[in-house]
């Protein structure tokens, strides 16, 4: 009887801590706009670089009840482009690409690629991602993305690509 009682307890005491585990976790999204311009050379590596972005990752922390300090890692879990302009067009212009990460103070990480972009994609592309952790990059106050990538056809006006990340947060919460 002792046995099946401690068994319950235990039972319960580690189903409690699984579900306070989960309010520790939380998604971070970043949206940013880069161009590629029509001036593009076919078949040659090009990088374009978005402005900084900035975290407000204290505030992200604080609305989730933690810290910058208690955070245990952060991950990349999508990275996706839109383009928004010219409409009606298409990635298929893309031979390959990949995006960079840099802060201040840390060296520049590839986080994200699309080895062959295939010809008949839309106007989404979703990239294969690293499976770093990224912590040191987005507690910074603001990152910078590189894309880094080639054309297999010349580009007769400027495509406006929406980068949208998204970033799995594992914190600690306060006073736990």
């Amino acid at each position: 009887m002792i046995r099946f009682v401690s068994l319950i307890l235990i039972c319960s005491v580690l189903s409690s801590c699984k579900k306070l585990d989960e309010y520790t976790k939380f998604e971070m999204d970043f949206n940013e706009k880069t161009v590629i311009p029509s001036s593009t050379g076919v078949n040659l590596p090009f990088n374009v670089f978005s402005p900084d972005i900035e975290t407000d990752s204290e505030n992200t922390f604080a609305i989730n009840d933690t810290r910058k300090d208690l955070i245990e890692e952060i991950h990349l879990t999508q990275l996706d482009l839109r383009l928004t302009s010219p409409s009606n067009s298409d990635f298929s212009f893309l031979e390959s690409i990949s995006i960079f990460i840099s802060a201040e103070g840390l060296s520049e990480l590839k986080i994200a690629w699309k080895d062959e972009v295939d010809p008949n994609t839309d106007d989404t592309l979703i990239l294969d991602i690293a499976d770093d952790d990224l912590q040191e990059y987005i507690k910074k106050n603001e990152f910078k993305l590189r894309v880094n990538a080639v054309t297999d056809e010349f580009l007769t006006s400027d495509h406006h690509i929406n980068i949208h990340t998204r970033f799995f947060v594992d914190a600690i919460i306060l006073g736990q």
